[in-house]
């Protein structure tokens, strides 16, 4: 794009601000792999992109499944099929495809936590998702403590547009950089004396860029912090389904259950089809929230987030096929600590 002359009638702060982060280290790195992208053969000297998690390993499972179903692609029934992809669906999402994602999430935790699909709230991926769900939670200049080291991308996700601050929970290395209740209290004591008003605590568990799992022990402090504070908790699980083993995960709705959902209103969950099915173009997030203010601002606000008719059809077959989701997840897993396997040897051997 030529850069212009900047005349002419003024735009608004977002658009005049340099909070969306793209001059960052981490948006450089995608800019220098667009334009030299590594090839074996072709350009050998070329960058690697090693700051995106794209999960590849398994599309032949979800080629094969669309081979052996072709009406899960939505297409089978021809121009009466194509009428109904294209006119106005429920904005809340459509039932089978909701009631399906409540059940794959259920699955992925290995039935230790229950959905309500009625709960559930679609947006166009988990991105979405967090900004959604931090305009509802926050006003601008609000805090959301978020531990570190943490994805790149929530500088643009939940300060961009939303205009409120990242207060960093910071961890060291002697431990692994786990979160600890003592570095979560110290930093919502720097954000007070800021003057910082907090509204919650984001964390990623799995963990995003470490991989590793918030202990069930720690996840019972958080939930008892925030409700101490009277402030909220987002748990982004979108690689809840990544982890080699259903039980090395302990998802924040297992602690909500055990607790026999007592405080339970500041407690929103977070996840996506981009990781664990490797659909990051899909564009499918959802939103799951135990407070009934926020599921019914949240379904108002999904409104400029919508996700496709056609899309949710095709998945809503694939998810609610248990004999598929559980084969491709089993196989899944294990590939995936396969290549793990792989990089590490790869890696240590380069020592």
């Amino acid at each position: 794009m030529a850069r212009g002359v900047e005349t002419g009638a003024p735009l608004s702060k977002i658009a005049a601000s340099k909070a969306h982060g793209e001059d960052s280290p981490y948006f450089a790195g995608w800019k220098a792999y667009d334009e030299d992208p590594y090839h074996v053969v072709i350009n050998p000297t070329g960058v690697i992109q090693m700051g995106l998690a794209e999960n590849q390993v398994s599309f032949d499972l979800l080629e094969e499944y669309l081979d052996r179903h072709p009406e899960a692609s939505g297409w089978d029934s021809g121009i009466s099929s194509f009428r109904e992809n294209a006119l106005f669906q429920d904005y809340h999402g459509l039932q089978s495809f909701r009631k399906a994602m409540a059940s794959f999430m259920e699955q992925i935790r290995g039935g230790r936590a229950k959905f309500d699909p009625d709960r559930i709230v679609l947006t166009a991926g988990a991105t979405a998702a967090n900004e959604l769900l931090t305009f509802i939670l926050a006003d601008p200049g609000d805090a959301l403590l978020v531990p570190t080291p943490y994805y790149p991308g929530f500088d643009r996700d939940l300060q961009w547009r939303t205009r409120i601050n990242i207060v960093p929970v910071h961890s060291q290395s002697s431990n692994g950089f786990q979160l600890t209740l003592q570095s979560l209290k110290a930093a919502y004591a720097e954000a007070e004396a800021s003057n910082l008003r907090v509204r919650g605590v984001l964390i990623t568990n799995p963990s995003n860029p470490l991989g590793t799992s918030v202990s069930r022990g720690l996840l019972e402090e958080l939930v008892d912090f925030v409700a101490e504070k009277n402030i909220h908790l987002i748990s982004d699980e979108i690689y809840s389904g990544s982890v080699f083993s259903s039980t090395e995960f302990v998802s924040v709705a297992e602690i909500v259950e055990a607790k026999g959902y007592k405080n339970c209103e500041g407690i929103h969950i977070v996840y996506s089809l981009s990781k664990d099915l490797g659909l990051p173009g899909f564009r499918v997030g959802t939103i799951y929230s135990y407070n009934d203010r926020v599921v019914t601002t949240a379904r108002r606000m999904s409104s400029f987030s919508l996700v496709s008719s056609q899309t949710q059809k095709m998945l809503a077959s694939m998810l609610s096929n248990e004999d598929f989701t559980e084969r491709y997840m089993k196989t899944n897993r294990e590939r995936l600590r396969k290549r793990h396997g792989y990089m590490v040897e790869g890696l240590r051997g380069g020592d």
